[in-house]
């Protein structure tokens, strides 16, 4: 794979072993390239801003500035790149900050290698990795009252489309997604964008965001 091709990734942590490990994983698969390396939320931030990665992949917690808002920043002047925070399991505030701040990608420091692989991959072709229980938790409180049927209907959503859309803002992959529904995962992901084009929406969050203020998540037992 050629350089032009693979997925510009940044990484962004206070600790420089932890750097050059991520470093050497991304870039042995060679589907990475990582083309810049911050220890701190400021560094990062300008860094970012010089090299434009496709993907950051940041720690929420270090010294000057945080990861929380360094990828505020970040979204600010690149709303297009898409930022995956490392996290402690005690840090899970933060994350729930992060994503509000538009992080699309969330990982604990102990996750394997494949499931970290996994992570950066999906984000890169726009995906929203969050588990279900954060999703909701940064969105709570803002439903409008409006019955997920109704919304959905005069949003001229099909049934497929509602089902493809609970799914993705509870944080399933392309590829869960197909294998529950029985479809291909060029399917969902066109139905994706299709979702946001009829939504008039530019950002994953404003998706995930639309489907919990109306109601769509409300019965979580709809999704396996």
């Amino acid at each position: 794979m050629s350089s032009d091709q693979r997925i510009r990734v940044m990484i962004v942590d206070d600790h420089s072993v932890l750097r050059v490990g991520l470093k050497q994983v991304l870039e042995q698969t060679g589907e990475f390239e990582v083309v810049a390396q911050a220890g701190d939320g400021e560094e990062a931030v300008r860094m970012a801003a010089r090299v434009s990665p496709e993907v950051v992949v940041m720690d929420v917690m270090m010294p000057n500035k945080d990861g929380v808002q360094a990828c505020r920043e970040i979204m600010e002047f690149a709303p297009e790149t898409r930022v995956v925070m490392l996290t402690a399991s005690s840090e899970e505030d933060a994350v729930v900050e992060a994503i509000s701040a538009g992080a699309t990608g969330y990982l604990q420091k102990e996750s394997g290698l494949d499931r970290l692989l996994t992570t950066v991959r999906d984000v890169a072709l726009g995906e929203l990795r969050v588990p279900a229980d954060v999703v909701t938790r940064v969105f709570a409180g803002i439903r409008g009252g409006a019955k997920a049927a109704d919304a959905a209907d005069h949003a001229g959503l099909t049934e497929r489309q509602r089902e493809i859309l609970v799914s993705f803002a509870m944080g399933l992959s392309y590829d869960r997604i197909a294998e529950t529904l029985g479809i291909k995962p060029v399917t969902v992901r066109n139905t994706i964008y299709r979702i946001q084009d009829k939504l008039g929406l530019e950002t994953m969050q404003g998706l995930v965001l639309w489907t919990v203020r109306n109601g769509l998540l409300d019965d979580l037992d709809q999704i396996s």
